[in-house]
């Protein structure tokens, strides 16, 4: 899969993620798809750490990984690693 493809399909795999998961939902809402190699995910959240008064996610992401990886197999049929960012 290219990371192109895996971006035409992002709203679908974050409204997946909302009707199971608010949680983490609200956890990868903001993240951009920064790369995307041999199925393995780099996700970039700089421009949400931006804001003096932004929340930190960093935790909830790492425990909520696994819903994101399962959304995006449901969306894509593909089995896709996130790397931790």
């Amino acid at each position: 899969m290219l990371l192109q493809d895996l971006k035409s399909q992002w709203n679908a795999i974050l409204d997946d993620i909302e009707a199971t998961d608010r949680i983490a939902w609200i956890a990868f809402f903001d993240g951009r798809l920064h790369s995307l190699e041999s199925n393995q995910l780099l996700l970039d959240f700089s421009d949400s750490e931006k804001f003096a008064d932004g929340h930190d996610y960093r935790d909830v992401r790492i425990r909520k990984r696994v819903v994101l990886e399962a959304a995006i197999f449901r969306v894509t049929h593909e089995k896709i690693t996130i790397l931790p960012s």
